[in-house]
């Protein structure tokens, strides 16, 4: 291979050339680059959903749940299925395996579609859809919330749908969607009385009105030069026109609002609703388009916002509720922030070490590596976000290591006496190989979670591109750009000793070293032993150490959930909602702002954040805290409000996650067969869980009973008066929930008119039994006389997971990692496991199952990465005895993580263990450099013994100089929530590793080829 570094010194005009051209790319490319808070990843699940009005939970299981759930386990790719029943509806998630390619999803969820809907014909009749959302990760990151003193749902929703038609207009904007619109309904409601002593039922009304309100073609004439129309009059203009509708009753012409209330209003039971800062809100939520830059698309809402606001009536207010492009831009100063601090760190190395002149040669070769980075990440499409950035600050202090390395051994060869261009040369053809087999290696310690499957693997898919662009580019740096500064700007002095010998390492530090070297070769069994020793208490060490999936965000939003029992009403959660919004309106000196959603979930407003699809019995709030010590206040006083004054909720608060989310950070997943007996194993598992002290707020996913009323329907009454079950069941749908007689047109709006009893004979229980059942010419019956009625409970959601019931039983933890709470609770439960029946199983769920399912997918790249390195290493080294010699000290770097961690109280997560990973490329990083340098050493004809101990001391301040670059660079991380376990395992691992292959290393190369004072060299070359 020719030298490059003489290649560059021959070519300066053209090297300057192309470092311009850097540059000046590398600026351009940054400010076109894409900002994001988190890398995106894909979400591969679908949502199926289905109705069956009138159906119980049971029912929907049985029949359609089963029946959808059957054909979907032929889905290519399925991982599993789970799903929930509850009366009249189901929703079933498809999930797919982590290992399928992106491009492959889209076609998946559209064979989903043609297999559900190849057995429709197979679902009972009355069942409506499927439906599918096959967009269900779509984030809207901007989230809007209209709101107005005075104005109504209807007002507030039509000034949101205009500015819904104009944010739509905004480039980089793909949806807006409204949040917790109310439907309204004209409503005729008769009462009981009225209708007896006129002799008519609900379905003659409901007749007369469909009947001149159906829409029907009057037909068309045509002429010889034009097509004429027919249209009749007669159709409802408005409520008033409703209300005078002529009613025939017994032979005598009355107005419907002589017998019944009309009105229009709002849906009963309410639709979702959306309140923001307690007040009711309509939402916009804004979806970018993928692609998109937020940072620009948040600029565009702001523009247009503030010109909106300009011509909105008096009294309407748009305030924002998420603001991710405020939250990215906030994010990426801060890392770009720690950046800087990297920068200023590793230059304060170099100038400190090397001196000023020599310093500034690696200080120049910093901005172009990085800047040439953001070159190669604008063109392979990897925006900013905490990954990349994160990748480039740990890159910062391993980029800089060849230029220390060869402008360090220019440097030296200088002071004996060599002229530059010789100098610079040589430092090519001593370093420049073992450099670029060090960087190739430091690359491939990142090789598994390049090539990992899984969400945290594509999460932090950044890591491997950055990274190896980075110290790919520097090591090109260090041998062709590094001693074309270093030609300009070093200047030292031949050093010579008292002799007049030229020798570099005289100083007293040097001396000292030699001797602690000397002590390790004659103790060579002692120093040895201990090193294994100290190795083994270090891996025993690691059981006490925490473990976790993903750090939660430090985003200052708090989500608190309500639950109240199953079979609540939408009514019922609007009121524990409104007592908690007036708890939280006393606390705005800590609250920016918060919105609360009753009957679902906030939309996905963060990719890390699921949405929680519509349920009567649940409500939530996002509360946005003005810093994430308001966050922390906050977390505290809600746990005791919500203990104290909300007994009969089901309350849960958690912080937004930096990786995939869990509702709970203990979750225990219990499978079968049989229902009940499910339940015995869940409230086994429960009663296990709650004996634990770091546990509380146990509860399950489902469980509960919810309330009924069975009618048995006395059949031979029924047929002897001629009527049928699904005559009375129509008839009491129509008197209780409300039948829709025909449709209202105004403007967009199409508007059911619903005919119903009114309220105070349908809210009581105790009136049900005198509910007039209409027998045609044996006039009205009370439902008494045909049905005996009795109060029932029934299930009132099923979930299952793969065909079978299952329960997940859920807890929060009061301190720890989710990680070791759950793992301590499911090792208790083995006896339990050994004694479940065949087809039974209790598994981990949430965080701990993603955390095994992740480290299962990063483990499959591992003996790639270590044929890499062991193929790299032959490259290099061509020696088997000296590859597995190198390859032995990797493991050294763990006694520096493990009392690292302990030390510094750090878990172990998903991202230490990339950290762990790379650790291991970058210590035997270092043992290539010392053990190439013993060979040069020795070829050049000194005793083994001696050329262990030259090139030791050789060696010596590179390799302390590189490592204090990279531990350094890494303390702008420490603090970081996602990235200071990393920091901590490589910082503390580089520490006891560098040390111990400075003296370790040339230790066992000396016992490994017995090696002694007087052994002869072997290698010199002849």
């Amino acid at each position: 291979m020719r030298n490059l570094t003489e290649v560059s010194l021959k070519n300066k005009n053209l090297v300057w050339y192309f470092i311009v051209v850097i540059f000046f790319a590398g600026i351009f490319s940054y400010t076109k680059l894409g900002r994001m808070e988190d890398p995106s990843f894909t979400i591969r699940q679908m949502v199926v959903s289905v109705a069956w009005p009138g159906a119980t939970a049971s029912q929907m299981e049985e029949q359609v749940t089963d029946k959808i759930e059957k054909k979907l386990q032929d889905t290519p790719g399925l991982d599993y299925v789970k799903s929930f029943s509850r009366s009249g509806e189901a929703v079933i998630y498809v999930n797919l395996r982590d290992d399928i390619d992106n491009d492959k999803i889209r076609p998946t969820w559209l064979e989903v579609r043609n297999m559900v809907d190849d057995i429709k014909k197979d679902l009972p009749e009355g069942v409506y859809g499927p439906y599918y959302n096959d967009r269900f990760d779509d984030v809207y990151g901007s989230i809007y919330a209209i709101t107005g003193d005075g104005y109504s749902y209807e007002e507030m929703r039509e000034k949101a749908e205009k500015i819904r038609r104009i944010l739509l207009t905004v480039d980089n904007v793909s949806k807006v969607e409204l949040v917790g619109e109310q439907p309204e309904k004209i409503y005729i409601e008769a009462s009981l009385d009225k209708l007896s002593e006129l002799g008519i039922s609900p379905q003659d009304i409901m007749q007369a009105v469909q009947t001149q309100q159906q829409m029907t073609p009057a037909g068309m004439i045509e002429t010889q030069t034009d097509n004429v129309y027919l249209r009749l009059s007669g159709q409802f203009a408005d409520v008033d026109m409703l209300k005078e509708m002529p009613i025939n009753a017994g032979g005598k012409i009355l107005r419907l609002a002589d017998i019944a209330k009309v009105e229009r209003r709002y849906v009963e039971p309410a639709e979702p609703k959306m309140f923001y800062n307690g007040k009711p809100a309509i939402g916009l939520a804004v979806s970018m388009e993928a692609g998109g830059n937020i940072l620009t698309l948040g600029d565009n809402l702001q523009n247009t916002i503030e010109e909106v606001q300009k011509y909105i009536p008096t009294g309407l207010e748009i305030n924002q509720v998420s603001n991710q492009p405020q939250v990215v831009k906030d994010s990426i100063d801060e890392f770009v922030g720690s950046l800087r601090e990297a920068i200023i760190i590793v230059l304060a190395v170099s100038f400190l070490s090397l001196g000023l002149r020599t310093g500034m040669v690696v200080a120049g070769c910093i901005p172009l590596v990085i800047l040439g980075v953001f070159v190669a990440m604008e063109a392979l499409g990897i925006d900013l976000h905490k990954v990349s950035l994160g990748a480039l600050i740990i890159s910062l202090g391993l980029l800089v290591d060849d230029a220390i390395i060869a402008v360090e051994m220019m440097s030296v060869k200088l002071e004996e006496g060599l002229d530059r261009f010789s100098a610079a040369c040589y430092a090519y053809k001593a370093t420049a190989m073992p450099m670029l087999s060090g960087t190739l290696i430091t690359c491939a310690g990142f090789i598994p979670v390049a090539f990992a499957d899984g969400l945290a693997s594509e999460f932090c898919s950044a890591l491997f591109p950055v990274i190896a662009i980075a110290l790919i580019l520097s090591w090109i740096v260090s041998v062709m750009v590094a001693p074309l500064y270093g030609y300009k700007i070093i200047k030292v002095k031949v050093k010579k000793d008292e002799k007049g010998n030229v020798d570099p390492y005289q100083s007293k530090f040097y001396t000292f070293f030699r001797k602690i070297l000397c002590y390790c070769l004659t103790h060579k069994k002692i120093i040895l032993s201990s090193t294994v020793v100290i190795f083994a208490i270090s891996i025993y060490c690691m059981k006490f150490i925490s473990q976790e999936f993903f750090p939660p965000s430090q985003r200052p939003e708090l989500v608190v959930e309500l639950t109240l029992p199953e079979g609540s009403s939408i009514k019922a959660t609007e009121e524990q909602a409104e007592k908690l919004a007036a708890i939280l309106s006393e606390e705005q000196d800590v609250i920016d702002n918060f919105a609360y959603y009753t009957g679902q979930g906030s939309p996905r407003f963060v990719l890390t954040f699921d949405p929680v699809l519509p349920k009567d019995n649940y409500a939530q709030f996002v509360i946005t805290a003005k810093d994430v010590e308001a966050r922390e206040y906050l977390n505290q006083k809600l746990f005791k409000i919500l203990n104290e004054d909300f007994p009969a909720v089901q309350s849960n608060i958690k912080f937004l996650q930096m990786g995939p989310p869990a509702d709970y950070p203990v979750m225990i997943r219990v499978s079968g067969y049989d229902v009940d007996k499910v339940k015995n194993i869940a409230d086994e598992v429960a009663m296990k869980m709650r004996q634990d002290s770091n546990i509380y707020n146990v509860n399950f996913d489902w469980q509960e009973k919810a309330k009924t009323l069975h009618l048995e329907l006395d059949q031979d009454k029924l047929r002897a008066m001629g009527i049928s079950s699904q005559m009375v069941a129509q008839t009491l749908y129509t008197e209780l929930t409300g039948a829709t007689a025909a449709q209202f047109y105004q403007g967009d709006r199409t508007i059911d008119i619903v005919m119903r009893l009114s309220d105070d004979d349908r809210d009581n229980l105790e009136k049900v039994r005198n509910l007039p059942i209409y027998l045609g010419q044996y006039g009205y019956v009370p439902l008494e006389q045909i049905a005996k009625i009795s109060y029932r409970a029934e299930d009132g959601v099923i979930w299952r997971r793969d065909l079978k019931p299952t329960i997940t039983v859920r807890g929060s933890i009061y301190q720890g990692t989710a990680n070791d709470a759950t793992e301590k609770i499911y090792n208790q439960l083995a006896d339990l496991q050994k004694d479940l029946p065949f087809g039974y199983s209790i598994e981990p769920d949430g965080a701990m199952s993603d955390s095994q399912t992740a480290m299962e997918h990063l483990l499959k790249p591992i003996p790639v990465m270590v044929i890499a390195v062991i193929t790299i290493l032959m490259f290099q080294l061509r020696s088997v005895q000296l590859m597995i010699m190198t390859v032995l000290t990797a493991p050294l770097g763990l006694i520096g993580v493990s009392f690292g961690m302990l030390l510094f109280d750090k878990p172990i997560g998903f991202v230490a263990v990339l950290g762990i990973l790379a650790l291991f490329g970058m210590i035997i990083r270092n043992s290539i450099i010392l053990i190439d340098q013993i060979k040069k050493h020795m070829l050049d004809g000194e005793k083994p013994w001696n050329a262990i101990i030259d090139s030791a001391v050789l060696r010596f301040r590179p390799i302390m100089l590189t490592a204090a670059a990279a531990i350094l660079g890494m303390m702008p991380l420490v603090p970081s929530t996602l990235w200071g376990s990393m920091a901590i395992a490589i910082s503390c691992g580089l520490v006891v590793a560098t040390i111990l292959t400075l003296l370790i290393l040339p230790t066992m190369y000396a016992a490994w080829f017995k090696i002694t004072p007087d052994s002869e060299n072997k290698l010199k070359q002849k």
